[in-house]
Order: structure tokens, then sequence, then C-alpha cells
């Protein structure tokens, strides 16, 4: 069930040119009870006094079932955004105004197929981190697999992705591929792909019978990657889907 709070800012680093990672805490000092994949609403004032949100994906990454104390989220900065200018300016111990969790963009008990592809580009990736404890339990079942395609336009937007590989090095099963569709990485990788996301799958070669596909990031990536899915024979039942849209 969705709540009202005020956050108070406990951390806050640079993670690419203009994305920031910032780590908050509830002011009343309850912890926040998700579901990974879901999000939650930044609530202020545009300059004219008419009242606004923002949605944010929790990426905190946790047991995958218990409430969390500390609630991380990706910032990316939009020139002349009000979110941009609220957030940017917001200082070690500074306070803004949120609800939720909201949304269903979430890993479902009913899912039985043996692979799982998921698609990112931009902050939309930050689901995926807060899934990973999810996903660790299910490789160690020994019969599931889990493949990342990150899109990027270079080495330094790949968020959080020395956190993904370590994460595919020590987990057998999992596979993360980061796909730069701009500028190669200096020392390339074995998984870097050129390109972008939906480019690789028909390396991957999705099917009906062994996959289930999340897509999250900018609207282009999802609806491009959600048609090349379903050329692939994939139903859509089978392709959940979660668009960031840009606001100023």
């Amino acid at each position: 069930m969705a709540e009202h709070f005020t956050l108070r800012l406990v951390d806050s680093r640079m993670l690419a040119p203009s994305v920031r990672h910032l780590g908050f805490e509830r002011a009343d000092g309850q912890p926040l009870a998700f579901i990974p994949g879901q999000f939650l609403q930044i609530h202020f004032h545009y300059d004219d006094g008419t009242a606004t949100k923002r949605s944010y994906s929790i990426g905190t990454v946790g047991d995958g079932h218990s409430p969390v104390q500390r609630i991380e989220i990706a910032v990316s900065y939009v020139d002349g955004g009000a979110a941009t200018k609220l957030l940017s300016g917001l200082e070690l111990g500074g306070t803004i105004e949120a609800s939720g969790p909201y949304g269903r963009f979430c890993l479902q008990d009913s899912d039985a197929h043996p692979r799982y592809l998921l698609l990112a580009t931009g902050t939309g990736v930050t689901p995926y981190r807060a899934m990973l404890p999810a996903f660790e339990k299910l490789l160690a079942q020994g019969d599931r697999e889990v493949v990342l395609l990150y899109g990027a336009r270079n080495e330094t937007e790949l968020l959080y992705g020395e956190e993904f590989e370590v994460f595919a090095q020590t987990h057998p099963g999992f596979s993360f591929y980061g796909c730069l569709s701009r500028q190669p990485r200096a020392a390339a990788r074995p998984n870097d792909r050129p390109g972008h996301v939906q480019g690789v799958l028909a390396e991957l070669q999705p099917s009906a019978g062994r996959d289930i596909a999340y897509l999250c990031g900018n609207p282009n990536m999802v609806d491009a990657g959600f048609n090349a899915l379903k050329e692939f024979g994939l139903p859509i039942p089978q392709i959940r889907r979660e668009k960031y849209i840009s606001s100023r």
C-alpha cells in the first residue's frame, strides 16, 4: 500500500556525467516495504507554485523481500528540468516529500520460463539492480538463466556496470552484455556488443517456450525491443514493459 513520507538525503555520488545516485532514509525512521521493480514518486512544486511529481525506480539491493532502511534511486539530470534543480541542489541532510511504492514491473511467482531476458537503457537498469537478490535465489535452483542487455552510448554511462559484472562473475547463469552505441570501451570485454540492445536479440534467439522478457528505459528502445520480441514469437503476456520519459 502506498504511503506518503519525508525522505532525508544520506548519500550522494555521481554514477555518470549526468546521472547521480541518491540514498535516502525516511525522516520518521521507518523502513520502506517494496517489491523490487517498484518506484517512488517525488513531490515538489514548480517555481510558480504548481504541484508536480516525478517517478524514480527503487534501486536498493536488499534481500529481495524485507523492508529496507536505505532507499536508493538514480536520477538523470535534464537541462532546465525542475526535478534536476531540486535534486541537484539537495545537500546531505536535506529533505524531500515522497510517496510509494507504486508499480507492477516486478518478477512474478508464476513465471516458469527457463530464461529471463532483461533489456535496459539509462536509469532503466535501476530496477534490475534491486532484483539481483531475487535472481540469486532463482539461479541457485539450477534451472534458470538471466541475461541483461544494457544499452548506453559509452562505458561511462553503464550505470552500476561493475556491480552487474561482478554479479555475473560470481553467479553462473547470469550474463551481462554492455551494448555501446557510440564508443567502445578502451579495453573491450567479451560480452560487449556494438549498437543497440535490440540488435543483440538475434544472437540470443528468443523463443516463446524459453523466455520471459522485461524492457525498461527510453520509449524508443522499449518499442523496438517489444516489436523485435514479438517477431521472435514471444506472446505479449511474456513481455513486460516500463518506459522512462524525461520531463522538465
